[in-house]
Parts: structure tokens; sequence; C-alpha cells
């Protein structure tokens, strides 16, 4: 009996780990897209401020 106990708190400790660990690993690759967006997007901003606002050089 101690040793089914033993196995099952065991196993449960492990999935409840491995669990908070794919959490984990889903939030990272949220914020990892969020941030490239956000960069691609302020690239685009920045390039079509380049071309719209003059630089106050006639050359």
């Amino acid at each position: 009996m101690f040793s089914f106990l033993f196995k099952l708190v065991t196993t449960a400790c492990l999935i409840t780990t491995l669990q908070a660990c794919a959490v984990v690993a889903v939030a990272g690759a949220a914020v990892t897209v969020v941030a490239t967006g956000v960069t691609i997007a302020a690239k685009t901003v920045g390039a079509v401020a380049d071309v719209v606002l003059p630089d106050g050089n006639d050359d």
C-alpha cells in the first residue's frame, strides 16, 4: 500500500512540474511572437516616417 501511495504522489508531483514547465514555454513563445510583431511594426512606422517627413537636408 505504501509503495502505491508513494508512486502516486511522485507521479502527481512530476505531472505538476511538467505542466508548469509547459505553461512557461507557451508563455515564452507568446512573448516572443508579440515582441517580434512590435519590432516589425516599429520598423515599418519608422520607415514610413522617414519617407513622409522631410529631414531638412535639401542636397
